[in-house]
């Protein structure tokens, strides 16, 4: 499919990435999340189904399967 950003010429294509949420005040990073990346200017877009188990996973509440450092811009 043909990006969505007006001007770039790029396609969509299957990848997996790395999707960060802010969730009751944390920062969540959930890897390995299902998307369609623009190949030109990485528009990233997520379809329903993959937005209804990243909002699923985030209700369950289980523990994570790690930790990572968190930094903040001054």
């Amino acid at each position: 499919m043909k990006c969505s950003i007006q001007g770039c010429p790029g396609e969509y294509e299957g990848r997996k990435i790395v999707h960060t949420v802010r969730y009751r005040g944390q920062v969540v990073v959930i890897d390995h999340v299902p998307a369609e990346v623009c190949s030109v200017c990485g528009d990233v877009l997520l379809k329903p189904e993959t937005v209804r188990g990243i909002e699923e996973l985030l209700r369950k509440a289980t523990p994570p399967t790690g930790t990572v450092p968190l930094y903040e811009y001054a």
